[in-house]
This record gives C-alpha cells, structure tokens and sequence, in this order.
C-alpha cells in the first residue's frame, strides 16, 4: 500500500482561469487526475505537463483546442495537481511515472490522439506515445528533450538546488520560467496542489531521476524513447521558445527535427521561455489548430 498525500479540494476552488470539472481514474491504489472537455467522440489532443506544473499550465490552450472541435485530455502526473502525491520519494521513478498515466488514458481507449509534452511530459509522453503508436496521430513536441546522460552545467546547478531544497518553491520557479509576470493569484494557483513539504514528493524528486551519465542503469529506457523516434513518420509539430535557457532555440528543437523522419521544421514561439504554454498558450493552440 503506497502512502499518498491527498490535496484538499478546497485548494482548488475558484482559480484564475480554471472552470474545469476534475475527472479520476484509479490506477495502482492511486486517485489519478485529469481533464476531459470536448465532444467525447472528436479526435483527443492529450497534453502531459511537467516539472514542477500540473495540468492549470495547460488552460490557456483549453479553449481554443475545443473550439476547433477537439477533445482536450489533460492529465495530473502523480505528485501533482490533482492527482494523489505518493509521500515516499522511492516511489517515483520514470517506470512509475509512465506506467500511472498510461493507466489513466488506458480506461479513455483513446484513437487518433494528437500528443503535446513539454518539459518532463516529453519523456513520459512521447514513451508512452511509441509504446501506444496505434492510438497516435500526430506529436506536438516542445522545451524538452530526452535524457542520455550528457547534462548542461545550468541543469546540475537545478538538481543540485531541488536536492538541497525538497520543500520547492514552486511558484518561484514556475515565475522563473516565463517571460510573464505572473499575477499573484496564478503563481497561487500553480502552488495550490501543494500546500505541505509531503505534498512536494514528486516535485523534489524529478531532477534528481535525470541519468547524470551515459552508465546510469535509468539511461537506457531514455535511449529507448529516442530509438523509437527515429522511425516514427507520423507528423510532428517541433516548436521551442526563444527565451528558454534549459532548452534554447534552436539547438534543442533542432534535435527532434534531425532524428525523427515526421518532423519537418521548427516553429520559433517568440516572446516566451521555459514555460511556453503560459506565455503563448493561445499561440500555441492556433498552431495545432492550424496545422495540416
């Protein structure tokens, strides 16, 4: 039996730009969260957040998605958002994380879904995406990359921060990662899921699942991921920020468009760092939306 941390609903009554109904799945013993709006019968566009956001990052892009005639599906990682936060940070890995959201869009026997990562959901996503290809049509792959083991000096100063300071100030860095100023009521917002240093589990522990080299036994699954792209035909969408300084325009994006045959080009998100969706959310949706 895995102890969790369960946010108080209550935390998340009447957020700036949030009317969402939460929906659940339980998955392994753990109350799963996710988003769910649009014709159920429309092709599914599914966002997977990252570190150290939940599914709010995603509001912007919500309702323009669904005004096009999508059906927008996203999901709350464990230790996140909604989603129960196991409190044992042995508990998370990147087997863990994959396995617990797959079994949340497994009950959804999604088809032709078009699959957005950004951040940590790039290796979550596009893992789960290659292991589900069936089920996907097109990726939307932005401001992330796979981990090989090779780490920037900029990305050990940040695990090297999160390992000294569990109790993560998450607003701080999520304001540090937008080219926004954000409103205090937002920066509330994207701290609302975590209201104690337990809650904080998975948040502390996501820098430090990164493989720091080539030998780490974790490395392999990543390069598993990176293998799977580079025969995936299927289209994809490469769109980088140009003010983000973990994965910068346009070496990073330049990565995906060299190694994965459906990718064509690069879209350069002007005006926006790390955090793109909250900068440009609206940008970025018309683009999908647009995308032929």
């Amino acid at each position: 039996m895995t102890d969790y941390f369960r946010t108080p609903d209550e935390r998340f009554d009447g957020l700036p730009g949030y009317p969402f109904e939460p929906n659940y799945a339980e998955v392994d013993g753990l109350r799963m969260h996710y988003i769910d709006e649009g014709d159920p019968g429309a092709d599914p566009v599914v966002c997977f957040h990252g570190e150290p956001s939940w599914s709010y990052l995603y509001r912007k892009m919500l309702p323009p998605l669904v005004d096009a005639g999508y059906r927008v599906i996203c999901p709350d990682l464990a230790g996140f958002g909604r989603s129960d936060k196991p409190t044992d940070f042995g508990w998370y890995s990147y087997d863990s994380h994959t396995a617990q959201v797959g079994g949340v869009l497994d009950t959804l026997d999604l088809r032709a879904a078009t699959v957005v990562v950004q951040d940590w959901g790039g290796p979550i996503g596009l893992r789960w995406a290659t292991e589900n290809a069936d089920r996907v049509a097109r990726l939307v792959i932005m401001n992330t990359g796979l981990f090989t083991g090779r780490v920037s000096k900029g990305f050990m100063a940040w695990r090297n921060f999160a390992e000294k300071n569990p109790d993560l100030p998450v607003g701080f860095v999520i304001g540090g990662g937008t080219k926004t100023d954000l409103p205090e009521d937002v920066v509330a917002a994207y701290e609302a899921p975590f209201p104690t240093p337990e809650s904080k589990a998975g948040a502390a522990t996501f820098p430090l699942l990164v493989p720091t080299s080539e030998d780490d036994p974790t490395a392999a699954s990543f390069l598993a991921v990176g293998e799977a792209l580079r025969s995936w035909e299927k289209p994809v969408l490469v769109a980088f920020s140009d003010s983000d300084p973990v994965f910068p325009y346009p070496k990073s994006g330049q990565v995906f468009v060299d190694s994965v045959p459906g990718a064509t080009g690069q879209v350069k998100v002007e005006g926006a760092a790390h955090f793109l969706q909250e900068d440009r959310g609206e940008q970025i949706a018309a683009a999908i939306v647009d995308w032929k």
